[in-house]
């Protein structure tokens, strides 16, 4: 699915993955900071531009694909490749929450959702490429869930900036930054 805007999306929500798990490694990573108030909100507001530029960069590319009329194809590597990934992203997303609400950290719960969308976008994937092979008519569900992916991780990108961006200031002389 070269040309699919559902494997971009998922493609890029993958590096997106490895980038907000490295932050909340980040975040996690000097023992004194663990409780770091400062340091959870910096990770949040930097997790909120990722998903903001990726977000456009997945819209775009759906929106390119849509008005191109590109239509989905699966081969039999990216369909394994799909059902894995789906799997197992819901899974570590699960982990993700549990773990999140367990240590109070909105950037874990964060990277969590990111994880879960991961997910939905390799079932997403599978469907879209599936009603196409029964239902040409529907060349346009890859693309369209494309952009609703797109635009879900843009609102969700906006609400942790407007909800970090005060805070980060808020704390920013009571912590020092390392």
């Amino acid at each position: 699915m070269r040309y699919s805007a559902s494997s971009f999306g998922f493609a890029f929500d993958a590096t997106l993955d490895v980038l907000s798990s490295a932050i909340v490694l980040w975040r996690y990573s000097n023992a004194a900071a663990v409780h770091s108030a400062h340091r959870e909100y910096i990770a949040c507001v930097i997790l909120g531009v990722i998903f903001l530029l990726s977000s456009i960069c997945i819209v775009i590319k759906a929106i390119h694909d849509l008005a191109k009329k590109v239509l989905p194809e699966v081969d039999d590597f990216l369909y394994s490749v799909s059902v894995l990934s789906g799997i197992l992203c819901t899974v570590l997303a699960v982990i993700k929450f549990m773990l999140g609400k367990v240590l109070t950290s909105r950037a874990l719960i964060t990277d969590g959702f990111n994880s879960l969308v991961g997910g939905i976008m390799g079932f997403s994937i599978l469907l879209s490429a599936e009603v196409f092979k029964h239902n040409s008519s529907v060349w346009f569900l890859d693309g369209s869930i494309g952009v609703l992916i797109g635009l879900t991780i843009f609102a969700y990108g906006i609400k942790l900036l407007i909800d970090m961006i005060p805070r980060v200031r808020q704390t920013r002389h009571y912590e020092m930054f390392e």
